[in-house]
């Protein structure tokens, strides 16, 4: 799964260059079909004479929720037209500032600290949406409430070396970093290497010290297989939704002192468009209410390991919950 979150040090920089791009996806895009029909949303197609469309980064789970709210939308009697996969967190952001687009899923942590330009996160999730809620207004940019779908950083090992040293939360991997500084041997991405909210900033929030000998850099993708092993990592960085997590049997650890920030998933909408059409709060809140942790990774494994389409898997979970039918 590629990923994720523009470093923010990098965002101006890198918002130049992607507005600049012609081959983004906000340049490009497909209507989606109309092979759905209304179910427990959309009754009365609320939407009909709407046309409407959705962004998402370039990241399948992403992908997967934009492709839902377009879904809901087209069951609900709305033209949609799909902008999804656009390179770059800035880039699909600026869509919907701009009203390139109407809607996307985005992560309240990203919007606070990359966009909003915050360094401390705030640790209760509810407060943090609504902090990113209240400072977006400004921005002609509206949140609606968020899903329990919380995409942060975690470390993660094979059952067998968690089980092996007894490993249950961050605090447990800190103390044997002080009792057997050997024993912690870490794999990381290059971003998770360097972030203030990944590593270096776990290592000072836990009082551990893992020696640079001890941490293997590498591609995110190769951290999970690697880690899954067991051979050269006793634990690596994972993010807590992927699909992996379950796939390969990977042991995420409780993040017992509550370091990382939240990246709870919630619509965010092109203000604009939420004011012309507000129907569509009643359309996306009983969506996002079923999505947590365990629902994504089940969705993203669909993709990621079992190689189908986004949309296939957002369509059919849709119908799966009731919330629309086929045609």
């Amino acid at each position: 799964m590629t990923r994720r979150r523009a470093l923010p040090g990098a965002v101006a920089a890198v918002a130049a260059l992607l507005l600049g791009s012609a081959g983004c996806g906000l340049h490009s895009g497909s209507r989606i079909p109309d092979d759905v029909l209304p179910g427990s949303l959309g009754a009365g197609q609320p939407l009909k004479g709407a046309s409407l469309t959705i962004a998402s980064k370039n990241f399948t789970e992403n992908v997967i929720l934009a492709e839902m709210i377009g879904l809901v939308w087209t069951a609900a009697g709305a033209q949609v037209t799909d902008r999804t996969n656009i390179s770059g967190s800035i880039g699909a952001r600026q869509a919907i500032v701009t009203g390139t687009a109407d809607a996307m899923y985005e992560y309240t942590g990203t919007a606070w600290i990359t966009y909003l330009g915050n360094t401390t996160p705030i640790a209760d999730p509810q407060q943090q949406w609504q902090s990113v809620h209240d400072a977006d207004l400004k921005n002609g940019i509206t949140w609606l409430p968020p899903s329990r779908l919380n995409d942060t950083y975690a470390l993660a090992g094979n059952a067998a070396n968690v089980a092996k040293y007894h490993l249950r939360t961050l605090s447990d991997v800190a103390a044997l970093s002080r009792s057997n500084p050997r024993a912690v041997t870490l794999c990381v991405d290059n971003e998770f290497g360097v972030r203030d909210d990944g590593l270096t900033g776990m290592e000072k929030a836990y009082g551990m010290t893992v020696p640079t000998s001890n941490i293997r850099t590498m591609d995110a993708g190769i951290v999970y297989t690697t880690v899954a092993s067991g051979s050269s990592c006793l634990l690596g960085d994972v993010y807590s939704t992927d699909g992996r997590i379950p796939e390969l049997k990977l042991q995420v650890l409780a993040d017992d002192r509550r370091f990382f920030p939240n990246y709870d998933a919630a619509p965010e909408l092109h203000s604009a468009a939420l004011a012309k059409y507000p129907a569509i709060a009643a359309l996306l809140d009983p969506v996002s209410a079923k999505l947590d942790n365990t629902v994504a990774q089940q969705l993203n494994s669909k993709v990621d390991v079992e190689g189908q389409d986004p949309r296939t898997v957002a369509r059919q979970w849709l119908i799966d919950q009731g919330f629309i039918r086929a045609k």
